[in-house]
């Protein structure tokens, strides 16, 4: 997606100006917005698929243990994928373009240049994406608390939303705060797990 940022694509230009939009809006109104879409009476998901001739398809996604959990991972990737994709463009950028013609000069297709540049010059900041989709996901609770809260039959439940149900719904103070630090250090330890491998590889390089 950031690629195509680059693309002289017609309507590129305009697409620049609104991805950045979806991460700009409150996480509780797209929460509202989509559990509407994926109403199994009148959502606009379901009458896309009748529109396509796909009404096999249509159900009740957010009522369906079998796809809740994917609706609501679509939702958050919808979200999210604006602020990742500003971060490998902003990396993009500062790939020094005296490398790409340097490239070229050596008969290097666009595949190759990809591969053998942009991707190997990317790793620091897909390592820093990595580790803020991990957290992110471990700690996420509001949108999973709208759409879902944690249904159907435990489906969507997150470490976060299981926390707060412990904790302020059961009481148990002792318990959530447990949950609370095992969130933690399961962030911690893989942070450390994923620095410390791109810390050995660029010491092998």
């Amino acid at each position: 997606m950031a690629l195509l940022l680059f693309s002289p694509i017609k309507g590129m230009r305009f697409f620049r100006s609104v991805y950045f939009m979806p991460f700009l809006m409150s996480t509780v109104a797209i929460g509202i917005l989509f559990t509407f879409m994926y109403d199994g009476n009148f959502g606009i998901v379901n009458h896309i698929l009748g529109l396509l001739g796909l009404d096999s398809l249509q159900r009740a996604w957010l009522g369906n243990e079998d796809t809740a959990i994917w609706a609501v991972i679509a939702t958050i990737c919808w979200q999210y994928a604006p602020f990742y994709m500003v971060l490998f463009r902003a990396a993009i950028v500062g790939i020094p373009e005296e490398l790409y013609e340097a490239a070229m000069i050596d008969g290097a297709n666009s595949r190759q240049r990809f591969f053998k540049i942009t991707l190997p010059l990317l790793i620091p900041t897909i390592v820093t994406s990595s580790i803020l989709s991990i957290i992110g996901s471990l700690k996420y609770f509001d949108l999973i608390y709208v759409m879902t809260g944690g249904g159907p039959n435990n489906s969507t439940e997150l470490m976060a939303t299981y926390m707060y149900e412990e904790t302020f719904t059961n009481f148990n103070m002792g318990y959530g705060s447990s949950i609370s630090f095992s969130m933690f250090l399961i962030a911690f330890i893989i942070t450390v797990i994923i620095v410390f491998s791109e810390q050995k590889r660029k010491g092998g390089s």
